[in-house]
């Protein structure tokens, strides 16, 4: 049988194995890597006499590569009379491989803690990286958040808003607070969703949802006729002088959860039951009358119950004219809900960011996964033949219970 040539490989893994066959054909691979490109960095091959050499080999430098095979261990070759040497598998002064550590960055993205993923890599490679090195990484997502995030939005209308907020921990100045991440998903009249835009606020306040509402102006967000929310009096003062013409439908979710925490744990399904089937006529002014049938009944009893049905039941029918197919997507936020139900699952895992920004980074990672995943939907999430049509005159009563 004819001996193959192997050119030194076979012998050189044979001399350096040390138990993990892999490491080890990564580690010889890359020396030899590095001895092919220094010749070429050089002009001339190992004691090569040529006119075209540009400079001379000066040695070996140790050197530590964390990888997804385990650490490895290198003698990078040096060079003088040119510029110095560096090995194009990893960038000057790296100490880990870019794969490795985009790995980690999206580990952290999707919500594992830095204790999970040390734990990860201890079991991976025998070693571990630093959280500062993980949020460092991290930043690298930063240029692609900020592009999304100031997008312009002016190529279509956008019919239907939806917005709500959630709470998170972060250090700020010292002290852990709660800060307000303000989140708005729109449904454009090609029946696409996308989500708008985010921002972390102080607090959920009038002044946070105008500034949130104007920047959406300011990117060409236009033709809004409904907006879907909770009954959150800044989100509503905030329409009101950013999206006059638009018409606010408080969610049904929100109206139901808040009229049965009035009522006692026995008599919650039961009131319930009646709520959703006053809702179930095509007509409003019939709707309406059942509600007042509604909360009659329960006054004597419940009173604030009741007096939650009287203020806010009309103004949860904003979306009732709709064609069906329409109004059973957009009069809850439910979309929202299950957006920040992951928001919240990941950054609980975190619990108590370290900065604003790291905060902002993870939710809008979250948020840009989901919207990603919107784009690649192959059916439209509503049929929109029908929204030219004026949207419904907004109640006049529009009161907080």
């Amino acid at each position: 049988m004819a001996k193959h040539n192997d050119d030194g490989y076979l012998s050189e893994i044979q001399e350096h194995l040390d138990g993990d066959m892999l490491r080890t054909m990564v580690e010889v691979m890359a020396r030899r890597v590095m001895q092919e490109e220094l010749s070429a960095h050089l002009g001339a091959m190992p004691h090569e006499r040529t006119g075209g050499r540009r400079g001379y080999r000066n040695g070996y430098k140790p050197r530590k590569l964390k990888t997804r095979v385990g650490e490895l261990e290198f003698e990078v070759p040096q060079a003088r009379g040119v510029e110095p040497y560096s090995p194009l598998f990893f960038a000057k002064w790296e100490r880990s491989e870019r794969a490795l550590l985009t790995a980690c960055a999206e580990m952290y993205f999707m919500g594992v803690s830095t204790r999970k993923v040390k734990q990860v890599l201890e079991k991976m490679g025998g070693f571990s990286l630093s959280a500062s090195t993980v949020s460092c990484v991290a930043q690298e997502l930063d240029e692609k958040i900020a592009e999304f995030r100031g997008r312009r939005l002016d190529g279509n209308e956008w019919p239907y808003l939806m917005v709500d907020a959630t709470y998170i921990k972060v250090r700020r100045r010292g002290r852990v607070v709660n800060m307000a991440a303000l989140v708005v998903a729109g449904v454009n009249d090609d029946g696409r969703r996308e989500i708008l835009t985010w921002r972390l606020a102080e607090a959920e306040s009038e002044d946070t949802w105008t500034e949130v509402f104007r920047e959406l102006r300011q990117r060409g967000v236009t033709g809004v006729q409904w907006l879907i929310s909770d009954g959150h009096e800044g989100i509503r003062a905030a329409l009101r002088t950013q999206f006059s013409q638009a018409a606010w439908q408080r969610c049904w979710t929100h109206f139901m959860r808040n009229a049965l925490k009035k009522v006692g744990h026995k008599h919650q399904k039961a009131l319930a039951k009646e709520l959703i089937a006053a809702r179930k006529f095509d007509q409003v002014s019939i709707c309406m009358a059942e509600a007042e049938r509604i909360a009659a009944r329960w006054e004597k009893d419940y009173p604030k119950a009741a007096r939650q049905i009287r203020e806010q039941f009309e103004q949860t029918l904003a979306v009732h004219d709709l064609p069906r197919e329409h109004r059973r997507r957009v009069y809850t936020t439910n979309i929202m809900e299950r957006i920040m139900a992951e928001v919240k699952r990941r950054t609980n895992v975190v619990g108590i960011f370290p900065s604003e920004a790291s905060c902002d980074r993870l939710v809008g990672a979250q948020l840009l996964e989901r919207h990603e995943s919107w784009q690649c939907e192959t059916t439209r999430y509503l049929v929109m033949d029908h929204i030219t049509q004026t949207p419904p005159k907004q109640s006049g009563r529009d009161k907080t219970a």
